[in-house]
């Protein structure tokens, strides 16, 4: 069912990320950190923009990547996955030196997840605005930011130029905090920044609260408010394992409760339920439809290991949405 949608209709042009594209390797022991020899399983594609728009696409919208991989397997891994679930990958540069990046996770006892990230020293950090760029650019309808690219220069200096061209052709923009502690310094700058030319802001969480100068203390709706008035038509906040909501800027509020499954690899689950939600309100589908995709799409993400391996098709989500338990809200 169609629906009012602050975001620009899909035939306008793909979802374009700009960022990180890394071949992921999961510790198969619990503990912390990487000091001892362990098991390790993978590779897997990764990288959090390379993710969100792989699902994107595989939702049904349409897609392309911007970023660099090396001239080597685990590049070729990544650019294979995408292209074969048919994201624009023109615009991805390929390295003849430095090898595409690298993230190792293990997993803590408690959940919680230890990282060790080779990213921008490595193929990644060569990422520049080229005619390739360009092209993609110029015919993109929606630019999707991920809050921890903002920490980089050239690529912040890549999305500065980016988005008031996209936005210029009647585009929008959506904006993940993506908090990672590992990734991210100082960006509250060019988060501000970021802000005001946002459309739809997806945070995780006390994220919400990132564009309120910091205050977490303050109350959630004071945090919905201020954030409506730095001009954001749209906030869908992600609450993990119990669901998510989204505030509309014209005071409606609507819940989705959360899929009951198994968590096998939460990595990517949020990337999943953006890109499956970007994907869907651009096609026109109804705010609740649309929670409901992408709360499908994060739970569908964790029961695999790999955080691009449970990315799902729009029948594969509907199965998802068909057999699987929900909360009660």
């Amino acid at each position: 069912m169609a629906s009012p949608t602050p975001l620009a209709p899909d035939h306008l042009g793909p979802t374009v990320c700009i960022g990180e594209i890394l071949a992921e390797i999961v510790a198969t022991t619990e503990g912390v950190g990487f000091k001892n020899p362990q098991p390790l399983v993978g590779p897997y594609p990764s990288g959090a923009a390379a993710i969100f728009i792989d699902q994107c696409r595989r939702m049904g919208g349409s897609a392309a990547m911007i970023g660099a991989v090396g001239d080597d397997d685990f590049g070729r891994m990544n650019t294979d996955r995408l292209a074969r679930d048919d994201v624009d990958v023109s615009a991805i540069a390929i390295h003849p030196n430095l090898p595409t990046g690298t993230a190792f996770v293990r997993y803590q006892n408690d959940g919680k997840r230890d990282f060790v990230f080779n990213v921008w020293t490595s193929a990644a950090g060569t990422l520049s605005w080229t005619p390739a760029v360009e092209d993609v650019i110029a015919r993109a309808g929606h630019l999707h930011v991920i809050g921890t690219s903002l920490a980089r220069d050239h690529i912040w200096q890549m999305i500065e130029r980016a988005a008031p061209l996209i936005k210029a052709r009647g585009g929008t923009v959506s904006l993940d905090p993506n908090q990672r502690k590992e990734l991210t310094k100082d960006t509250e700058g060019r988060f501000a920044k970021m802000i005001l030319q946002t459309d739809l802001l997806l945070p995780s969480g006390d994220e919400i609260f990132l564009s309120t100068k910091g205050i977490s203390e303050i109350d959630e709706t004071d945090a919905i408010h201020a954030i409506f008035a730095q001009g954001v038509c749209e906030i869908v906040l992600k609450r993990g394992d119990v669901g998510a909501t989204c505030f509309q800027s014209d005071g409606t509020i609507t819940n989705a409760p959360a899929f009951i499954v198994k968590e096998v690899d939460p990595t990517g689950a949020g990337d999943c339920f953006g890109g499956a939600y970007v994907a869907a309100r651009r096609l026109g589908m109804a705010v609740a439809e649309s929670l409901t995709y992408a709360c499908a799409a994060g739970a569908r993400n964790v029961t695999m290991l790999g955080p691009m391996e449970g990315a799902g098709t729009r029948a594969q989500l509907e199965n998802v949405i068909a057999i699987t338990p929900r909360l009660d809200l």
